[in-house]
């Protein structure tokens, strides 16, 4: 993992709700036909997960991780869905020494699998399940300038051919779902459209300041855990500040299922 080449982008991808992998819609149709082909071809993947919490960052160094259904009450279907991708030891290895040489510590943890924040999204993007993945954790007690800076501190593994993905969601609210609706509240949106001039601006300032100047804030993140990885994914972008959003529709009036490329 130490030749140079050109730098990958990052990604954020929304992960919606756990049958994203078996739903019909826009979103799910660009994750299928489109974003793969809107990227080289990563050699490893570094991913993120909402769903992976920890006091201190942890980073999945299983050669053969096992699934995990991290979910209650969903049809059958879903428990028997497997994504077979390999881990990668010496990748994990790898990260867990640019966290300590940025002063963030970090440690491998063997036991973990693929929660369906990794597994759901990869199954659509690379369904062949043939790239090595890391997952790592996240700790939304953190500052946001202290998730961008571990975003930061992995921006070198882009020029390795890792792809790096936040999977999380940046309007998410599970208690003020709608089943059913057909458009977005409107505080979902303005949210959105105040992430995305923030973002295209790459104006940090503002970003780690969210949750007091981007309207609606508490209501579009009610915890931090899915809009973290945003944060650490643009991070690993540092050195070139670029931000494009490829696509946003809405889910049941709350849930933003948006893709972010950084690069």
């Amino acid at each position: 993992m130490h030749a140079e080449t050109e730098a990958m982008p990052a990604l954020f991808v929304a992960h919606g709700a756990p049958t994203l992998v078996t739903e019909e819609h826009e979103y799910a149709r660009f994750l299928r036909q489109d974003l793969a082909h809107k990227l080289p071809r990563p050699k490893a993947i570094a991913l993120f997960s909402a769903h992976w919490e920890e006091p201190s960052q942890q980073v999945s160094s299983a050669t053969h991780p096992e699934m995990i259904y991290d979910f209650y009450g969903f049809p059958d279907a879903l428990y028997q869905l497997q994504y077979a991708a390999p881990g990668d030891p010496p990748l994990a290895g790898q990260i867990v020494h640019l966290l300590a040489e940025a002063g963030i510590l970090a440690a491998q943890n063997p036991r973990r699998g693929w929660d369906h924040g990794v597994w759901t999204i990869l199954k659509m993007i690379y369904p062949e399940a043939d790239i090595p993945i890391v997952a790592l954790s996240v700790n939304p007690q953190l500052a946001s300038a202290d998730h961008y800076a571990i975003g930061r501190a992995l921006g070198a593994l882009r020029r390795q051919g890792v792809l790096i993905i936040g999977s999380g969601g940046t309007s998410h609210n599970l208690g003020r779902i709608r089943f059913g609706a057909t458009a977005p509240e409107v505080w979902t949106v303005q949210f959105e459209e105040w992430l995305e001039r923030a973002a295209t601006a790459w104006d940090v300032n503002a970003l780690f300041a969210y949750q007091t100047l981007a309207p609606h804030a508490t209501l579009a993140v009610p915890r931090a855990e899915h809009f973290v990885p945003f944060l650490i994914a643009m991070g690993s972008c540092d050195d070139s500040q670029r931000a494009e959003l490829l696509h946003r529709s809405y889910q049941m009036g709350t849930l933003s299922l948006c893709c972010w490329k950084f690069s």
